[in-house]
């Protein structure tokens, strides 16, 4: 029984170490605090016993005298328990105080160290902490000190002279008390400073100006926790190295209504292109049972999905079959996505259409040679295909291997959704079973993506004519369609005389 005091890192998923992630899917009890990561959570095993700890200026708060007694307490009743932190537990997380208090009640611990914020913020931001010309040492300064303590134990005079960047945690409701500090003793007024609210998230938010200025700067612009303040010549580099604002979709809400399994992959690269991503998965795919199919029957198999192609294989893999038993057919897969989970099998498909539709492999299966043909694929697929290949003569089987079915959102996820800038739909079910569950609607500013003409077609019935369409129908081609119509929006093309 090991209570692990884990860094969940600055806020950015990504920033998450392999550690942490590998801990928190395995425990048992995770008692995790405020502006963790969605992400880290819901890797959690379903099982796992979930307790919020979190602190809030202002708000309900767990005392850390009851998250010292939570910790012991489970401890010592379960096999695993994760402490998640965010940032760097011994770094202003006051994973110290708990790691005292679980050796003091003779509970194993170990900690898992995280990126913290006053390096990881900066760097977001466009701002080294340390550079040789401008800041050889840096300072990791507290803004919110134990109110019980009669005096600072900060040394003002001494931070005042110190000579390197100075990064103050937590300090934005008391920026105008440290700065004065700083000026009174001896630190110019002219020096740069930044202060960062929501440092590494998509929609962080930077502030810059001088010792002197910052503090009613950052007032001006509202600037609320949780921020960061970094003070030092290195402040001013953000102007010409600042990153993170110049993404494409920097900025940009995007909603995706992928199925949970699916969703990661493209909200990945939605964030890597700077996006906030809100992930509402309107479908869930469910195997069905069923036996592996003979397919030395058939000359001709079909794929139309990586799903179809997870499912085939867990099917024949039962049956202690492998990819020896596709040997004696041409393999058909609708596009890139599907035939790259064929490859993933050992199998490379004999067939990719350059339109990845069903249309389009009734045209690159137009003068195949074979009796008898399998298409595997989901449940209440459409007809197109099958109907094209009967009327050339071909027997055609259909194994439905998996169904779409709803998945259940949040009424808080949903207005999430309804506020997002973009909505992004892959197939027709993502499109019916959002509709159901918004009961029809979408936000009125709320511009919509599809990812080819039936999807497009499905959200017409519907009542929404789609904003963007991708030109290849595929999450590649649904990225780019994106991010130029967010470009063409930015920067809109002069109009013609």
């Amino acid at each position: 029984m090991t209570v692990y005091l884990v860094g969940a890192g600055p806020g950015d998923p990504g920033l998450m170490t392999a550690r942490a992630m590998e801990l928190i899917a395995t425990a048992d009890v995770i008692v995790y605090d405020r502006l963790i990561p969605r992400e880290a959570l819901a890797s959690a095993r379903p099982d796992a016993q979930l307790i919020y700890a979190g602190k809030e200026g202002g708000g309900p708060s767990s005392s850390q005298s009851e998250i010292d007694a939570l910790l012991v307490e489970h401890g010592r009743a379960a096999k695993l328990v994760v402490r998640l932190k965010g940032g760097d537990p011994f770094v202003f997380g006051r994973g110290g105080e708990e790691a005292e208090a679980l050796e003091r009640a003779g509970v194993e611990f170990a900690v898992v160290p995280g990126v913290t914020a006053g390096v990881a913020a900066p760097a977001y931001a466009g701002i080294p902490v340390t550079h040789r010309d401008l800041g050889s040492a840096v300072a990791f300064v507290t803004g919110h000190e134990d109110p019980e303590k009669p005096d600072s134990a900060l040394d003002w005079p001494a931070l005042a002279a110190f000579p390197g960047t100075l990064v103050v945690y937590m300090g934005v409701r008391q920026l105008a008390r440290i700065t004065e500090r700083l000026r009174s003793a001896g630190r110019s007024g002219a020096e740069p400073a930044a202060v960062i609210e929501r440092g590494t998230l998509s929609d962080q938010r930077v502030v810059t100006g001088t010792i002197e200025s910052i503090a009613a700067d950052a007032a001006a612009a509202g600037v609320r926790p949780p921020a960061l303040a970094v003070i030092g010549p290195v402040a001013a580099l953000r102007e010409r190295l600042q990153w993170v604002e110049l993404r494409p979709l920097a900025g940009i809400r995007v909603a995706v209504t992928r199925a949970r399994e699916q969703a990661s992959a493209l909200a990945t690269r939605l964030d890597a292109l700077g996006a906030t991503v809100i992930e509402a998965p309107a479908i869930r795919i469910v195997a069905l049972d069923g036996p592996a199919p003979d397919l030395g029957r058939y000359q001709l198999v079909i794929l139309t999905s990586p799903n179809g192609v997870t499912f085939l294989f867990d099917r024949l893999e039962r049956a202690g079959l492998d990819a020896r038993a596709l040997a004696g057919a041409r393999v058909a897969a609708i596009g890139p996505g599907t035939a790259g989970a064929l490859k993933q099998h050992g199998v490379i498909a004999d067939v990719v259409p350059e339109r990845f539709l069903a249309e389009g492999l009734v045209e690159a299966l137009w003068d195949v040679t074979a009796r008898r043909a399998l298409i595997a694929r989901a449940a209440e697929a459409r007809q197109v295909l099958p109907e094209a290949l009967r009327d050339q003569g071909i027997e055609v089987d259909e194994l439905a291997l998996y169904e779409t079915v709803a998945e259940s959102l949040s009424d808080s996820l949903l207005e999430e959704v309804l506020g997002a800038d973009y909505i992004t739909f892959t197939s027709s079910s993502t499109v019916r079973f959002l509709m159901a569950a918004t009961g029809g609607r979408l936000g009125r500013d709320t511009r919509v993506v599809s990812i080819g003409p039936i999807t497009s077609a499905t959200l017409r019935e519907h009542g929404f004519e789609p904003h963007v369409e991708a030109g290849t129908h595929d999450i590649g081609g649904l990225l780019d369609a994106l991010v130029a119509d967010v470009a063409n929006r930015r920067n809109p093309a002069p109009a013609s005389d």
